[in-house]
């Protein structure tokens, strides 16, 4: 009994912690009208907050395409500068919720998922997006283009505010195509 009793907690607290992975922080609400199709293609990352697993990367980008399944192909990609070279992530993504509502769930890790919830976006020109993960810690700002006007990245910090994040702890990292690498991965 105290095993079974032990495994329905295990598997309770399992549950818990995979559900939070694609929940939502409580001032973020994802956008409706969301059109995958406008969608896909090639985003730059214009801002961030700091995680491990950028740390030290420039010239960061992210590719969206279709999958056989119905998903979508995530290619991450940046430079890293301490080792000069480029690196290269690849995931998956599928709708949370439905498919004109900007909340995904993605993985790079197996069966396990974060999400990513669009929560800002250029609906007209699909030109700029506003992310969060499941909770504050997570946060971008991404762009069709390597840079945007400083009214955006000020309206962005503004937004991200509202919400919670720490934006005085925001990364933006160099785009610039002055300083761009050569020998950038083919998606």
């Amino acid at each position: 009994m105290k095993i079974l009793t032990s495994l329905k907690a295990w598997l309770l607290l399992s549950l818990v912690t995979l559900t939070a992975c694609t929940g939502m922080p409580e001032k973020v609400t994802p956008v409706s009208g969301f059109e995958l199709d406008r969608y896909l293609g090639k985003w730059y990352e214009i801002a961030r907050l700091d995680h491990s697993f950028e740390r030290g990367l420039s010239h960061i980008s992210a590719s969206y395409s279709l999958r056989d399944d119905g998903g979508v192909r995530v290619i991450n990609q940046g430079f890293n500068t301490e080792d000069g070279e480029w690196q290269q992530a690849e995931g998956k993504a599928y709708f949370v919720e439905s498919a004109d509502q900007g909340y995904l769930k993605v993985s790079f890790f197996g069966p396990f998922y974060g999400s990513y919830i669009v929560f800002e976006l250029d609906q007209d020109n699909y030109q700029y997006a506003f992310i969060s993960g499941p909770d504050t810690d997570y946060l971008w700002l991404l762009a069709r283009t390597p840079e945007v006007s400083d009214e955006l990245k000020q309206r962005f910090i503004t937004e991200a505010a509202k919400r919670g994040f720490a934006t005085d702890e925001l990364i933006f990292p160099d785009q610039q195509a002055a300083t761009r690498p050569a020998g950038e991965p083919v998606q």
